[in-house]
């Protein structure tokens, strides 16, 4: 869809929309308000501002809108409506060894133990590997610390899948 579709959108199917890029639901109800967007650029900006100024609670009801990386279960179950995009970004584990995605998949429970959410990363053009690198050098992080971190990978989510709403 273009800028200028997705400005003329009813509201309810523009907040279908934003969700597949962010979940949410306070993002997504700010950014509505905030159309007609004059440029992409000017979208993309005021989508990282929004983002910025959302709570935590806001963040962390976004991240339980992804599968766990290398999750194809969970992408295919409960995540319908962003598999296509979800899949893409995490064509990186399609080709991973059973090993690697056994780590994965434990470092994965070791992480929302400690944290109480799913690992967050953006995963384009990442491998298995990578993404296990830097699940595994997060995993000692403070929890103040690492719901900034997750927060700002959520942020180059939203902007990737904004971009691929555009196109």
């Amino acid at each position: 869809m273009t800028l200028a579709e997705l400005n003329q959108l009813p509201v309810s199917q523009r907040k279908a929309a934003l969700t597949t890029c962010c979940g949410s639901s306070v993002w997504v109800d700010r950014m509505a308000s905030l159309f007609p967007f004059e440029t992409a650029g000017m979208l993309f900006e005021q989508a990282e501002t929004t983002w910025l100024t959302c709570a935590e609670t806001d963040w962390r009801e976004a991240f339980t809108h992804h599968p766990k990386i290398g999750d194809i279960d969970s992408l295919r179950a409960k995540f319908a409506s962003t598999k296509a995009w979800a899949a893409g970004e995490q064509a990186g584990v399609s080709s991973a060894s059973q090993q690697i995605l056994e780590e994965l998949a434990e470092g994965n429970r070791l992480y929302e133990e400690k944290f109480g959410y799913i690992f967050i990363i953006c995963a384009t053009g990442k491998s298995a590997g990578d993404m296990l690198d830097s699940l595994n050098a997060r995993l000692p992080n403070a929890p103040e610390a690492e719901i900034r971190i997750a927060m700002q990978e959520q942020g180059k989510i939203t902007r990737i899948r904004l971009e691929k709403l555009l196109t």
